[in-house]
């Protein structure tokens, strides 16, 4: 197989391209190997064909990328060894501040958790045209963050504007929306109608639901973004999930 790439690339370079996605293809069809290929191993593919100046459209497809299984993390995030009641009682003490003071608490309060669950955050920051509430790395994925705690449930008018934000950056880019209150029904429907996601959804039921230690912050995020890959929908709940996983 390396003698026919080899070859390929030396004598007949116009059909590279195709040799090595027809190569994908068919160990994705065939290959019996365990673990499959991983979402890793596609990138590191990519970097290698990059460097010999060549570029596959389909193999940097964001819903090609994360329909793939994720490499096992290194490390195993133990909630134990997190204080979730001090998480718990700080969530429940951000409920009685005043609009403005609540948006940068609950921010404050998502950056502790993720540091605390090793997903290496940063807090928010802007760039040209766009404030990002912040963005944390999980199985080498980066996720963009927006924080959103308002009275009134999430439209698919704020979907869309974090979907572009997502969209607007590197192909593997992945967003998720945390907000206080709901997704309305409706915003829910009409955002995932025809739509591809590379974002997903978490409430604070979903917070709930890690800091009473039913399952570890990573693991929730995991799940969410597994059931996006397999239907395309943006949100569903820890609680419902946890009878697929």
């Amino acid at each position: 197989m390396l003698k026919l790439i080899e070859l390929t690339l030396k004598y007949d370079r116009d059909k590279f391209c195709s040799l090595i996605l027809k190569i994908v293809e068919r160990s994705m069809i065939y290959s019996n190997r365990s673990p499959q290929i991983t979402r890793e191993e596609i990138k590191e593919l990519n970097e290698i064909i990059k460097k010999l100046e060549f570029k596959i459209p389909e193999l940097w497809k964001s819903d090609f990328l994360n329909s793939l299984p994720s490499r096992e993390p290194d490390t195993v995030e133990v909630t134990e060894d997190i204080d979730l009641s001090k998480f718990k009682k700080q969530l429940i003490e951000i409920t009685s501040l005043e609009p403005q003071p609540r948006g940068f608490a609950f921010e404050k309060f998502l950056n502790g958790l993720f540091m605390e669950s090793g997903l290496s955050p940063r807090s928010s920051f802007r760039i040209v045209g766009e404030q990002i509430d912040g963005s944390f790395v999980l199985d080498s994925d980066t996720y963009l963050l927006e924080a959103k705690w308002q009275n009134d449930p999430v439209s698919e008018g704020d979907l869309l504007v974090f979907y572009g934000k997502v969209s607007g950056k590197a192909t593997w880019s992945r967003g998720l929306f945390i907000c206080y209150n709901i997704f309305s029904s409706d915003g829910l429907i009409a955002f995932s109608k025809s739509k591809s996601t590379n974002i997903i959804g978490m409430t604070s039921q979903d917070i709930f639901f890690v800091l009473d230690g039913k399952i570890s912050f990573p693991d929730a995020i995991r799940a969410k973004a597994r059931w996006a890959a397999e239907t395309g929908e943006f949100y569903k709940s820890i609680y419902e999930l946890e009878s697929h996983y």
